[in-house]
């Protein structure tokens, strides 16, 4: 038997660690190594245990969730998984910019976010099925402030060095498919799939999935 996949918990509020740590703990395959009421203290865990997975609050005491995520995922500790309310607002969209391998409602069923952990552990992006197109279009339309004015030619500017298999893959991902599903929508292994996936992060200078998925964006591939 391979070994579980480790789960950070980071939420300020007690009665949402405790349910999550409730579903989470129900899992054969998953384990719950450490609970944070704060960022900073997420960070701490995340730096000293290095979990897979760290469900990250946006709206925490201290240190919010969106300068946690961007330390974490900065220095390749965990994989950050956000947490959020249907309610979206500019903290979410800055946890994505900042590396977040997606994000997850806090209403969603718990096979929901059984599924989202092993997606995110095992290298795949996710976004709550509810409003993928919302976020992704929001994230498009509002570049951050230090961003060229023009970011569509800005966003081709940068695709333009990748394979024609490459922009195959990168459209795939902008339409929030699975390794899994991209290796079936292009008949290729999953293992191949992967390899794409991590090469046009690399050449993009993308730190996750869905940052990749809003490039094909503002790219027009999608």
């Amino acid at each position: 038997m391979s070994d579980p996949i480790t789960v950070l918990l980071a939420d300020d509020h007690e009665p949402i660690r405790t349910a999550l740590r409730f579903v989470l703990d129900a899992a054969e395959d998953v384990e719950v190594v450490a609970e944070a009421a704060d960022g900073a203290s997420a960070v701490t865990n995340a730096r000293a245990l290095r979990p897979d997975v760290v469900l990250m609050d946006v709206q925490m005491p201290r240190v919010d969730g969106l300068d946690a995520t961007g330390e974490i995922v900065r220095d390749a500790l965990a994989q950050v998984l956000v947490l959020t309310t249907f309610d979206l607002d500019e903290y979410v969209f800055g946890a994505l910019r900042a590396g977040a391998a997606g994000f997850l409602l806090k209403t969603a069923e718990p096979g929901e976010i059984l599924a989202a952990v092993r997606r995110v552990a095992a290298g795949d992006g996710v976004v709550a099925p509810e409003v993928t197109r919302r976020v992704l279009t929001a994230f498009a339309d509002a570049p951050a402030p230090d961003e060229p004015s023009d970011p569509l030619s800005s966003a081709r500017d940068r695709l333009a060095g990748l394979t024609p298999r490459e922009h195959d893959v990168l459209t795939a991902l902008g339409a929030g498919r699975s390794n899994q599903q991209i290796a079936a929508e292009l008949v290729i292994t999953e293992a191949t799939a992967k390899t794409h996936v991590s090469r046009i992060l690399a050449k993009l200078g993308c730190a996750s999935r869905v940052q990749a998925a809003i490039l094909a964006r503002e790219g027009g591939l999608v």
